[in-house]
């Protein structure tokens, strides 16, 4: 049956993608539909995705409202800024982040000889609550977290109220004197009595800071409130950080951690030369990968011996594909398919998604290791990603994977995050 509404729909859409061909790199500081210079999120998905919504694609609407459920709630927060902390720390400077090692706790009671209760036990899973009482880390996972959403409605809402609100955020957290962050991270997961600050620390920005990347990409499109100066303001920050994470201890410390360390530090130093300019550099460390994150962390059953003895495995199964999928899709960017990469053991990241599966569509019962605190959404968004990569299986799953709470924003921002995020938890006894 002949349908007005499709015809307008359809004349949007060649209209659309007129536009699309004659657009020129020149023209993006101001051009409506030119494709994001993302470097995790493809952007010619997210300028695909626009002109879908234009078609009407449900899909899609359903998760852009849900999205900008989340955006709206944004608009009213924030700035955040690392100088707001009581806490100062060893450096004497409050612009250097600071968090402490959430899995660590005091031996001994407090006493006035001893106020800390040094020395400090490790108990996996189990999270200190004196670590969430230095305000850094949920400041930075609220500050990126909105920062990403924000322009990510921008983007596909050109309501300019979202963008001027991501630039107040990334300007106060990362570019204003007064506020800015220090390019390290010198002093994160600091153990009380032992060490300062240690290399895993990063892991606390490794995903988010790539999303911020990808924000400002999409912000670079002509956002208002946003100006060539903030984007040159970013990309010396970005670079100075990304120095500081090829050249310090702490950086060459968790480059050599063989778990989902070492996955973390690959997919953001490979997001960080791809946006700086270093497209060689982020290459190399996507084909190094291979060898040296798929073929030793993925056994030929899709297992990860590196994550199995965690108590809290079925999230760091997850969490572990979250790296390296997001590194997947810096490969495409960079001409390296690692979805396609087979070790000589058999293990691939299909084979690992594919271990997901049972559990993920079946629940706890069908997973074989310990785990704390089960959240079977966890593998919704790497199953997408295998999807998206050629997997049937995946695809096939899907629609019995449960969703996260606020529903599946897979389809508007196309790349795995963390889903069941345990940063911030409750202690348990």
């Amino acid at each position: 049956m002949f349908s007005l509404r499709r015809l307008v729909a359809g004349v949007a859409v060649i209209g659309v993608l007129a536009s699309l061909v004659t657009a020129t790199p020149a023209a993006a500081d101001h051009c409506r539909w030119c494709k994001p210079g993302t470097v995790v999120l493809d952007g010619a998905d997210l300028v695909r995705n626009r002109v879908r919504l234009l078609a009407g694609d449900r899909t899609l609407r359903t998760s852009l409202d849900n999205l900008l459920v989340q955006a709206r709630a944004d608009l009213s927060k924030g700035p955040w800024t690392v100088v707001d902390k009581p806490q100062t720390p060893p450096s004497g400077d409050k612009h250097d982040y600071l968090s402490l090692a959430p899995y660590w706790w005091p031996s001994q009671p407090s006493t006035p000889d001893n106020p800390r209760g040094c020395p400090y036990v490790q108990r996996d899973g189990v999270r200190n609550p004196a670590a969430d009482a230095i305000p850094d880390k949920a400041e930075r996972l609220a500050a990126f977290g909105a920062i990403y959403r924000l322009s990510l409605a921008w983007y596909y809402t050109r309501d300019p109220a979202y963008a001027r609100h991501a630039a107040l955020v990334l300007r106060t957290w990362f570019l204003d004197a007064a506020t800015r962050m220090n390019p390290n991270l010198n002093f994160a997961q600091g153990i009380p009595c032992r060490v300062d600050g240690r290399g895993i620390g990063i892991i606390e920005f490794a995903y988010t800071l790539t999303e911020v990347v990808d924000a400002v990409a999409i912000l670079d499109t002509g956002a208002p409130g946003w100006n060539p100066a903030d984007t040159r303001g970013m990309k010396t920050w970005l670079g100075q950080f990304h120095d500081w994470l090829l050249t310090s201890k702490n950086g060459r410390e968790e480059a050599a951690e063989d778990n989902n360390h070492g996955s973390f530090y690959d997919m953001l130093s490979a997001g960080l030369a791809l946006y700086t300019g270093k497209r060689q550099l982020a290459r190399q460390i996507v084909l190094d990968a291979r060898e040296k994150r798929i073929a030793p962390q993925i056994d030929a059953e899709g297992s990860q011996p590196k994550e199995r003895t965690r108590t809290r495995s079925w999230h760091y199964f997850t969490f572990n594909l979250v790296a390296l999928t997001r590194l997947a899709q810096i490969g495409e960017r960079v001409g390296v398919d690692l979805w396609r990469y087979r070790a000589s053991s058999g293990g691939s990241l299909f084979k690992a998604t594919d271990f997901l599966i049972p559990t993920a569509v079946g629940g706890q019962s069908h997973w074989p290791y310990p785990e704390m605190d089960f959240h079977q959404y966890a593998a919704l968004d790497v199953l997408h990603a295998a999807a998206d990569a050629g997997s049937r299986a995946a695809r096939a799953a899907l629609p019995r994977v449960p969703v996260p709470p606020g529903g599946d924003l897979y389809p508007v921002r196309p790349a795995a995050e963390q889903l069941d995020d345990i940063s911030l938890t409750p202690p348990r006894p």
